[in-house]
């Protein structure tokens, strides 16, 4: 029997969620752990602190950094095995029913809200880059557009949208460079980082 593109493992689609899955998941570890050394050790300078402008202590300390009473990487700890686990699934033959991928969506799009809202925090309230926030930006932004453009071109979320979605869905490198050039056009503006660095 021949194989048909839908019966086809997303092999890409797969990778990717493991790979940014791995990445989140590897910031929000790297932030709980300095997290717990500003806790042991107040008036020491953490590893990610290169200067006022790029450093994690100023976010960590503020309360943004722990909104829901609890240092926000234990969110990212638990929220990016999700990507992993389904990137895992997928590659081993998984399909997924209409409502998972929507439910899915809905968390890619409460990260990258939650995610926005921190950017937005990080360089107009609190004056700050933190690099292991902002290796969470590199990849929960893509996320959200894989996984919403993705859902769109598959019909997920209704025949009407689907066309537009495979039109979108092939320029998911450029609009995740757009958004990557809008927060670095936000931060030099406010931050001007190119003369504090």
């Amino acid at each position: 029997m021949v194989q048909t593109s839908t019966d086809r493992r997303p092999l890409a689609l797969a990778i990717f969620l493991i790979v940014a899955g791995v990445v989140g998941w590897i910031a929000a570890f790297a932030l709980t752990v300095e997290k717990f050394a500003l806790l042991t050790e107040p008036q020491e300078s953490l590893g990610c602190d290169f200067s006022i402008l790029v450093q994690c202590s100023a976010n960590l300390n503020s309360w943004q950094g722990s909104l829901l009473g609890f240092p926000n990487p234990i969110i990212g700890l638990g929220a990016w095995i999700a990507p992993i686990v389904v990137g895992a699934a997928l590659l081993a033959g998984a399909r997924f029913d209409r409502w998972f991928w929507i439910t899915f969506n809905v968390g890619a799009l409460g990260g990258i809200a939650f995610v926005a809202w921190l950017i937005s925090q990080s360089i107009f309230v609190l004056g700050t880059l933190c690099p292991w926030c902002m290796v969470t930006w590199l990849a929960a932004i893509p996320f959200f557009w894989v996984v919403t453009l993705r859902n769109v071109s598959s019909g997920v979320f209704g025949d009407r949208p689907r066309r537009v979605g495979e039109v979108l869905y092939r320029w998911v490198p450029t609009v995740t460079f757009a958004s990557y050039l809008l927060v670095a056009v936000l931060a030099q503006v406010r931050l001007d980082v190119v003369n504090h660095i």
